[in-house]
């Protein structure tokens, strides 16, 4: 009988891009990426708590990208790893969700509040980054899903 490794349950090197779970790096860099562009062009306010939200895809931007070199370089095969991949994911979505409610908050309240073509534009920059900050949300989430549902099996 064959006993299951941590070799067994992480990918590691190229096979990161064909397991399931890991899909979902390339995008959660690219929505996530999205999101810190398009708040980053928008005007902040001082009472505004889009800073929460450029924390939160700064941090989860660099983080992921930390864990996906970790995870291509194969220096993920200890047996902790999988818990960490659950644990981070999970921080992540929660992060990211807090993070869309105050953003869909603060949108919503300036799309009150619109006078002015230079308004409208930051207007539909920050509703791009409501609808990009949700994805990033859904695809940390499914990612703490399958990640989660790996670390059972193993």
């Amino acid at each position: 009988m064959a006993s299951t490794t941590s070799a067994d349950v992480l990918p590691t090197g190229g096979r990161i891009f064909t397991s399931v779970p890991d899909l979902f790096f390339l995008p959660e860099f690219v929505f996530g990426g999205l999101v810190w562009i398009l708040v980053a062009s928008s005007r902040v306010v001082l009472p505004n708590p889009l800073g929460w939200v450029m924390f939160v895809s700064v941090f989860c931007f660099v983080i992921t990208t930390l864990w996906f070199f970790i995870f291509l370089c194969g220096a993920n095969q200890s047996s902790i790893w999988p818990s960490l991949d659950v644990g981070y994911h999970f921080v992540a979505v929660v992060f990211y969700l807090s993070a869309s409610v105050a953003l869909a908050f603060v949108t919503f309240t300036h799309g009150v509040l619109i006078v002015s073509d230079e308004q409208i534009k930051i207007y539909r920059l920050e509703i791009s980054a409501v609808v990009m900050s949700y994805v990033a949300t859904l695809l940390y989430f499914l990612h703490a899903i399958f990640s989660a549902i790996r670390w059972k099996r193993a």
